[in-house]
């Protein structure tokens, strides 16, 4: 039990709670005496469910590097930590109350995921400390979450994981309060889940060959396909882990588009009936499912199975994204659409979710997909998740049907958060997707009345895979963004507070870092923007791309929190030795960023210092298709409608010729007819096109150009020389482009060089 000296004085050294999400109700009493929880502290837990809820809790701190908790016989009137679930307490289902006194600390819920979700703010509580002795204050905190949906979509189709990372990510989404794990399976790329009637959707549609090197075994010359898939076995193990954590999980089988890898393995369900590969590409395919009578037995099959998989009340259909071009070729589907008496191809759409609609519930589970089901008429108990936008949303709550928004321009975590030339692959542009923007998103428009707001189930934060093979760019890109979806689907909207939140923040990444967790440190380090100045000088602008302080030195030392604090363009003589940091209460809250400019830096500018030349148009931070000799690959923003790239500021005086370091991708990108068409390039004046230097912008004047050659050297990369056609002794902006079309493969800038 708690020995008297297990309290503390009021207020002696307890820690201030950092809590993400906020719980909806907390009270400190700063004047009540603390309490210290160390490895001694006693857990009491009643009955198996609470018993189950202790081992959880006393796993996560193992987990998270702390010593666990004895769990002791309950006896009354013992002190510690007690756990309890009482059905009648009228605490809302999810909720629970937490109470610190100098007696020990007691959670209570209605039910067990309550009583979870307290226990996992008490791990939060717990881990906030530095050493093995938390010293707590007294409080109350009676909470429960704003939104039955706090989602988080995983997509596996694009990149597979494997079932232990899936299982950590879904060990980190609990200690974040979120519920719901959306598990995109299948798509273009590939068929992830083991159909036990159906093998081939895994033996076939499971496996694609990368486009370029990366799909060639360098020892032997052949193809090197890239597969996995989750045997059944697989998929109930992670199931039972999900709902051990009170997660629940939602296959997705999208159809009618998105369907390469299903009709690879079994051509007869395609339009054309012939034999296609599994994609290696991204964009919007054209293949689609038929509409015969066997293509929704093949498909009730498929749901039979998946049902039986996947306890949860949804069945996933996707419905996104299906180019119809191939139903308005097919003889046999506009006959079967005269057959129907529909008038277009978007009311085939709706009678084909309708007729899906059937079967999932012919399985006893409720469909739901993305907002394109609203076309051509909605399933009567569809649930829409919105994701262009939330038009959508607002259109199906109206309609009376339940709805998750997730637009993609706020809750899309491959859209990149920073212009750190540290992001993983993803997308950087038309824009970023920064901490605040996910965090203000606020998920009921209000444009919706009080009942139809009623319909606004929550909301879910989506990691679509298609840019980065890595886990480690799975988990950089979702930490710790996740953390603001977590508190705008748990804490109520009034509570909200982005100033806050940012103070609560830190205490996230120490958390991280014991746990193992990757994450992005990019938000809480230094950005610098480095220009020349005049001769021997140049202009330092600093950021913190959360808006944190950002400290300096020019000398070399490490800042501290007693370091000048950056407020305006620093001038400075070169050669500069400048380290930077973001602090947060007196506390670096990175190593400090170091960046040596010289005169000689201000000359070379590496991808993704460079800009693209459009103004407007997508840009994707793509993976080379060669792994580097360290096992890695460069990564590349490409302005892939327009691959050019400008630098702003190039520093010309004394400047003879240039040097661009240069890589070749795989165009992997499928696009439309109308796409195509938007595409530009400049026509190669010779057999492999040349490399094209112009002043000001990218119809400027030429004042460099080199030839290309057929192909890159063995690592890859060529190094292009090119003597400047004119001098100037001002800056300029440079824009550097490859004639020649760049399908099917495009040459890409890594590095440019002004020589002297």
């Amino acid at each position: 039990m708690l020995a008297f000296c297990n309290q503390a004085h009021a207020g002696e050294n307890a820690i201030v709670p950092s809590l993400i999400p906020q719980p909806a109700t907390m009270q400190v009493d700063a004047d009540a005496a603390a309490l210290h929880v160390d490895a001694r502290t006693p857990l009491h837990a009643a009955g198996d469910a609470a018993k189950r809820v202790a081992g959880q809790l006393n796993a996560f701190l193992t987990k998270a590097g702390r010593t666990p908790l004895p769990i002791a016989v309950r006896s009354k009137g013992a002190h510690g930590i007690q756990l309890d679930i009482d059905a009648d307490s009228g605490i809302p289902a999810e909720g629970y109350a937490l109470t610190v006194n100098a007696d020990g600390i007691a959670i209570r819920a209605s039910d067990e995921a309550g009583l979870f979700h307290g226990a996992v703010t008490l791990w939060q509580l717990l881990t906030q400390g530095e050493g093995p002795r938390v010293t707590l204050p007294a409080m109350r905190i009676e909470d429960a979450p704003r939104f039955p949906w706090r989602g988080y979509m995983l997509d596996s189709a694009r990149h597979f994981q494997t079932p232990a990372q899936v299982k950590q990510l879904l060990d980190t989404m609990a200690l974040h309060k979120l519920n719901t794990f959306h598990w995109h399976l299948t798509d273009d790329q590939g068929w992830r889940i083991e159909i036990k009637r159906y093998p081939r959707l895994t033996q076939i549609g499971g496996c694609r060959i990368p486009a370029g090197d990366a799909g060639i075994d360098p020892a032997s010359g052949r193809s090197a396909p890239y597969c996995g898939w989750y045997s059944q076995d697989d998929i109930r193990d992670i199931v039972a882990h999900a709902t051990a954590l009170h997660i629940t999980v939602v296959p997705e089988i999208d159809m009618p588009g998105h369907a390469t890898a299903a009709i690879a393995a079994y051509p007869a369900l395609g339009t054309e009936g012939r034999q296609i590969p599994v994609s290696a590409h991204r964009g919007i395919h054209a293949n689609l499912f038929n509409v015969d009578d066997a293509t929704f037995d093949f498909l009730d099959g498929v749901f039979a199975e998946v049902a039986q998989l996947f306890p949860g009340p949804y069945i996933h259909v996707g419905g996104d994204e299906a180019i119809k071009t191939q139903w308005q070729a097919s003889p046999r589907v506009q006959a079967r659409m005269r057959e129907l008496g529909l008038a277009d191809e978007a009311a085939l759409q709706s009678w084909f979710i309708h007729r899906l609609e059937t079967l999932v519930h012919a399985h006893d589970k409720r469909l739901i997909g993305w907002d394109e089901i609203l076309d051509g008429g909605l399933a009567p108990d569809a649930t829409v998740m919105s994701w262009r936008g939330i038009d959508g949303g607002i259109a199906a709550a109206r309609q009376g049907h339940d709805v998750v928004m997730s637009p993609n321009a706020d809750l899309y975590l491959d859209y990149l958060q920073t212009d750190s030339p540290d992001e993983p692959g993803g997308r950087p542009r038309p824009k970023l997707i920064p901490m605040e923007k996910f965090y203000r998103f606020e998920p009921v428009p209000e444009a919706l009345d009080a009942a139809q707001r009623r319909h606004i189930l929550g909301l879910q934060a989506n990691m679509w895979t298609t840019d980065d093979v890595r886990f480690s760019a799975v988990e950089h890109n979702t930490f710790p963004r996740l953390l603001a979806v977590a508190e705008t689907g748990w804490t109520p909207q009034a509570s909200k507070d982005y100033a806050s939140f940012l103070q609560r923040l830190p205490a996230w990444n120490r958390r991280y870092e014991a746990l193992r967790v990757g994450h992005a440190r990019t938000p809480f380090r230094v950005l610098l923007e480095d220009a020349p100045a005049g001769n021997d000088k140049a202009t330092l602008r600093l950021s913190n791309p959360l808006g944190y302080p950002v400290r300096y030195t020019l000398d070399g030392s490490e800042p501290t929190a007693r370091s000048p604090l950056y407020a305006a363009p620093i001038e400075a003589t070169l050669p500069v030795q400048l380290r930077t940091a973001a602090f947060a209460g007196g506390t670096a809250l990175q190593p400090a960023d170091r960046f040596d400019v010289t005169a000689t830096s201000l000359r070379s500018r590496g991808n993704a210092q460079l800009q693209p030349c459009i103004a407007e148009g997508p840009v994707l931070r793509m993976q080379d298709d060669t792994a580097q000799a360290d096992g890695l690959r460069a990564l590349f923003n490409v302005a892939f409608m327009q691959p050019c790239w400008r630098w702003e500021q190039a520093p010309m005086a004394g400047a003879g010729s240039i040097e661009v370091r240069a890589g070749r991708l795989p165009y992997i990108i499928d696009q439309s007819e109308e796409e195509n068409a938007r595409r530009r390039f400049l026509p190669a004046r010779s057999a492999h096109g040349e490399l094209d230097i112009r002043a000001g912008s990218c119809d400027g004047e030429i004042i460099a150009t080199a030839p290309l050659p057929a192909r890159p050297d063995a690592d890859g990369f060529v190094t292009l020389r090119a003597p400047l056609l004119r001098h100037s002794d001002a800056t300029e902006a440079l824009c550097i482009r490859f004639s020649g079309d760049f399908r099917p493969d495009m040459w890409v800038v890594k590095q440019v060089t002004l020589q002297p």
